[in-house]
């Protein structure tokens, strides 16, 4: 029963076993990390497309009404713009954190705050201030 080349073989298999589900670890953490930069440009390009779509309907309609959307929408695309590059920024820094831990052995924990509710929380504060302005004007 006590086969010496089957525990040997067994010892080898948890090791390698171990290795590839660090390796899964960090290839799902690349993943995640592509998925924010992908968020990121999303947030940054829509707040360049809002501020290009309200300066053309301000060039084609010069008025005191384009005007002030123009400018509110400058500000919305700068928040976007502002908040998209904090998101990557905080994303980098937690992957890092992350990757370094897989290296260590040690798990990846998870915040208090994960990321993804600050910034589902920091968009929603986002929509509201912006309709309030769309009302007030």
């Amino acid at each position: 029963m006590d086969d010496p080349e089957h525990e040997a073989r067994t010892g080898e298999s948890i090791g390698e076993g171990a290795t590839l589900a660090r390796f899964r670890t960090r290839l799902a953490l690349d993943r995640t990390m592509l998925a924010w930069v992908r968020t990121a440009l999303s947030m940054v390009g829509f707040g360049f497309g809002t501020v290009a779509f309200f300066r053309s309907l301000r060039q084609a309609h010069p008025g005191e009404e384009p005007r002030r959307l123009h400018e509110t929408a400058i500000a919305f695309g700068l928040i976007l713009l502002v908040l998209g590059v904090v998101a990557l920024a905080l994303a980098g820094a937690s992957h890092w954190r992350s990757f370094r831990a897989v290296q260590r052995g040690v798990p990846p924990g998870a915040g208090l705050w994960p990321l993804s509710l600050a910034l589902a929380l920091l968009v929603a504060v986002l929509g509201v201030v912006s309709l309030a302005l769309l009302f007030t004007l």
